[in-house]
């Protein structure tokens, strides 16, 4: 998982949700405060994959398009074997399990 900026801070639109859960929380000025962040969300959505955190100038997220959220299964060669449209409502796990499928079959030939 890559931690990307925050979608929802303070001085942006809110979800109803995040008001509720009291997670409201300021865009980072700095990469050691996006780091607070995203520890925090890991922490608190109890997320059990390994987590990265975005450089402050946001080149991952640049690079793979991926706000809001997107799944991804990148091949042996570092190449994209899969992109799901933007999530939550884009996501497909049928479609991620067929692509590691996939991928596993042609390594096993």
């Amino acid at each position: 998982m890559v931690y990307i900026g925050e979608a929802h801070p303070d001085d942006a639109w809110q979800l109803p949700s995040n008001i509720k859960d009291n997670v409201v929380l300021a865009s980072p000025v700095d990469f050691k405060q996006r780091e607070k962040v995203a520890e925090m969300c890991v922490v608190r959505l109890s997320i059990k994959l390994p987590a990265v955190v975005d450089r402050f100038d946001d080149s991952t997220e640049i690079a793979y398009s991926g706000w809001p959220d997107r799944l991804y299964v990148i091949d042996r060669d570092g190449r994209i074997a899969y992109k799901s449209r933007p999530g939550p409502f884009g996501f497909k796990p049928a479609d991620v399990e067929a692509a590691l499928q996939s991928m596993i079959g042609a390594a096993a030939h």
